[in-house]
This record gives C-alpha cells, structure tokens and sequence, in this order.
C-alpha cells in the first residue's frame, strides 16, 4: 500500500489511517527534553592554528659561526684537560689519542696539537725522545686563568636557571656536562657549587639539585622576555605607550628574524599575528595542566627552547645535549620539528657533523648582540688558535694579546709577546664534537628517540 504525502506536521500518513488518529498524533504535546546528540551538546572546540611549513634555507654567516664555536669548543675541553694533568712532564701524545671521541675531534689528536702550536708546545719526551709529547704554553695558562675569572662571575646563576625548568628541580650530571661549555660552568662545577652555595645546590646520587633559591636574585624565575619587557616599560617613553598596539609588537612578542623572502609572505605574517596572539606561559611556571596537543603548549615549548639557548654563552646547542633534557624538561619526542617550523626564531645546522640549533636573535651582522666576557676570552682563545694555523713552521713561539684588542702588540701579566696581524678572511678549520650520522633533517626526525653513534 503506498503513502500518501499529506503532509501534517511532517508525518506522513496512510490512507487507512483514520483522521482522528491523525489529529491524535498532531496534538500530542512535544517531548520536554530535545533529542541531540552528546557532540551537539559540547561547546565548540577552537580551531587549529594553521600553521604554514618552510623550506629550509640555509646561512652561511651563522655556520661559519658555528664552525668556529667547534673549533674553540675542542680547543678549550683539551686546553682544561691537559691544565689537570701533572706539569712535571710533557704528556705524551699516545695517552690523549682516545681522548678523540669524548673531545669531539673529527682529526686525530696528534694532528690537532700540532696545528696549533701557539696553544700546545711540543717537547721531546725525558725518556723517549721519538716519542711526541706536549705541554701548555705561556699564553695557554695566561687564557686558562682568564677563561676561570670570567665564568666564576654568574656561573652558578645560569646552572640555576636550567635547573628551574625542570620537572624535578634536578638533573643527572652526565646531562649537564655535554652542556658545560655551553653554559661557561667549571670542570670541578659538581663539588664547587655546592661548597661555595651550600643551600642552593646539592649533589647525591650523582644528580645535581636545586635547594632553594634563597640567595639567588629576584628574577631568577623570570624569562629573558619577561625581563626584556619589564626593561621595556621602565624605558618606555609617552609616545611609544600611546601607540596602538599590534600582535608583531605586543608584550612578550619573540622576535622573529625569517631567512630572506619569508618574512613579508602574507600567510607567514597571519600565521605569526594568530601565534603571538596565544597566551605567553613562562618555561619557569608548571604547564602540567594543559593539553600537550594544544597550541598553547607549543608555545610553552617555543619559549623554553628559547630560554635554553639564551642561558647559553654562545646562544646556540648541540641537539644531542638537549634530547638529554627531553624527558626532564617536558619536550615531545620529536622536539627538532619545533626548530624547523618556526624559523624565524631558531636556525638549525648540520655543520661539523652535528645538528646545532642557534637562537637567530641572539647574533646581528656576526657577532653576539649582548656579548658575556667570558664570549671575548673566547675570541682570543680562537685569535691564539688562527695565529698557529698561519704562522706554524715560521719559527712564531709568542703571541700578541692586549686587553684592548686582540689583534694588537702589547703585553700581557707582564710578559711581551710578539708576532703579527692576521687575515680577517683566512679558513677555520672545523672540528666537529659528536660523531652523528645525520644524513638529513627528514630522517633525523624519524629517529628522534635513538642516540647518535
């Protein structure tokens, strides 16, 4: 029997059905709750921030920084290395050949001693006199007592500071000393701090703790844009403060340095306005209470990697000393992909055969913006370093080192070097610290969790 579309109130009707049927069905009362389904009752969930991928382009100016950071890197972690040994002797170069890999070499170390002659002067052995041995030069004990003088100054602080963003408020001290250039602490931190801090640090059972930060500075739990915008406001003048503000230039903004032709791309801008609108959340504050997909948590993430390399004296780390931080500092597993996708902020390299990751604002034109002196001990260190490389076999014994400048006749504690200018254009030599098999950064993110060889 087909049906007829009468249509009463949006029910279809048979035509056996009576009409008083019909009127019963039309007039029963509505039922008192709607029937939804449990989607439709939730709110709304927010959109996805839209986020717009980047190729990766590269620069050159800040891997040639990185090239010579390495090179200054291998040279300071041996220069204190040999400064612990007994001075009675010449050490062979036999004994520090394993050094190679816990030093980072991708050269013998024999090759490396000699290149650079105005560090490590070469000495025939008292017993062996073929046998190859050196010891430390004057200028290798007048840069290791500066390089001592210019970390104890605030040393302790950026130690504390790393410690606060962690989860427990401690670290294992073999994560903290792939770091230990990096953040300008001593070779002896582990027994130093706690003597001279006794109720700040404590070391048991080979970890590093945080006990209070009593004696520390007020904005020690303040990030470097929290402090950079209270600066800000103390400076700030009339007409500045009744500017209309903008996502670009609202408070706690990151500043974004994109590779040439992305900066001014329409959907890089929307997409940068729509992440600067997101709330800022210190890296310093508990963040255990959002969601990790959200896109808040991304820019937690954003701004803790971001601190982490501000802490650094050189404003950039190897991505093998922060995946040791992973689990303690409450990254995702696949943390480089916060590097690529937002360029503007990091730049990553595979030079010198590790993945470094450089915070782009840190460095304008070459050379760092807020420059630790502990970084310009650092630079004579590589002034000694290139002198050796040019001059070697031309009978130079001495080195020029002024506290003027680097590159000028003087003398230093009392002792008269000599020797000449240098080539502002001349190769460094790169000496990569990891032995890392990263044949890119596609497959280098697929094996985030697996240690490099």
């Amino acid at each position: 029997m087909g049906l007829n579309h009468h249509g009463l109130g949006g029910i279809f009707i048979s035509s056996s059905t009576s009409r008083a049927a019909a009127a019963a069905a039309v007039l029963r009362p509505p039922l008192p709750f709607p029937t939804t389904t449990r989607h439709q009752l939730d709110p709304p969930l927010p959109a996805k921030m839209q986020k717009v991928r980047l190729k990766w382009v590269k620069n050159r100016g800040l891997d040639h920084l990185i090239e010579r950071t390495t090179s200054i890197r291998a040279s300071c972690l041996l220069l204190d290395h040999l400064a612990r040994l007994p001075a009675s002797s010449p050490v062979p170069a036999r004994s520090l050949a394993r050094l190679q890999k816990p030093l980072g070499l991708t050269v013998p170390v024999l090759r490396f001693l000699r290149r650079h002659p105005t560090l490590f002067a070469e000495q025939p052995h008292p017993r062996f006199p073929t046998l190859p041995s050196f010891s430390l030069t004057p200028a290798s004990h007048t840069l290791l007592a500066r390089l001592a003088d210019a970390s104890a100054r605030d040393a302790h602080l950026r130690l504390a500071r790393l410690l606060l963003l962690t989860r427990s408020r401690s670290l294992p001290l073999a994560s903290v000393l792939p770091l230990r250039f990096d953040l300008g602490l001593p070779f002896n931190f582990a027994t130093a701090f706690p003597a001279a801090h006794p109720g700040v640090f404590a070391v048991a059972n080979n970890r590093i703790s945080l006990l209070s930060a009593s004696g520390l500075p007020d904005d020690i739990a303040c990030s470097s844009l929290q402090r950079r915008h209270a600066a800000a406001i103390e400076s700030a003048t009339y007409r500045a403060l009744s500017r209309p503000p903008s996502s670009s230039s609202a408070p706690l903004a990151f500043p974004m340095r994109f590779p040439r032709g992305y900066g001014g791309m329409k959907k890089v801008k929307a997409w940068m306005d729509e992440f600067h609108r997101l709330p800022y959340i210190s890296p310093y504050d508990d963040a255990s209470g959002i969601d990790p997909e959200s896109d808040i948590y991304e820019k937690r993430n954003i701004g803790l990697l971001h601190e982490l390399l501000g802490l650094t004296v050189h404003k950039m780390v190897r991505r093998n000393a922060i995946r040791l931080l992973r689990e303690e500092l409450a990254l995702p597993h696949k943390f480089t992909r916060l590097f690529t996708r937002y360029p503007g902020v990091f730049y990553l390299s595979l030079k010198c055969k590790t993945t470094t990751v450089v915070l782009r604002e840190g460095y304008e034109r070459g050379k760092l913006v807020e420059q630790h002196p502990l970084a310009a001990v650092r630079d004579k260190v590589h002034y000694v370093m290139r002198t050796g490389v040019l001059y070697r076999g031309k009978g130079l014994s001495k080195l020029v080192l002024d506290e003027g400048g680097a590159e000028e006749e003087g003398t230093l504690d009392g002792e008269e070097f000599q020797g000449e200018g240098m080539d502002e254009d001349a190769d460094v030599e790169c000496f990569g610290m990891d032995i890392v098999d990263d044949d890119g950064l596609a497959a280098d993110e697929d094996d985030e969790g697996d240690s490099d060889g």
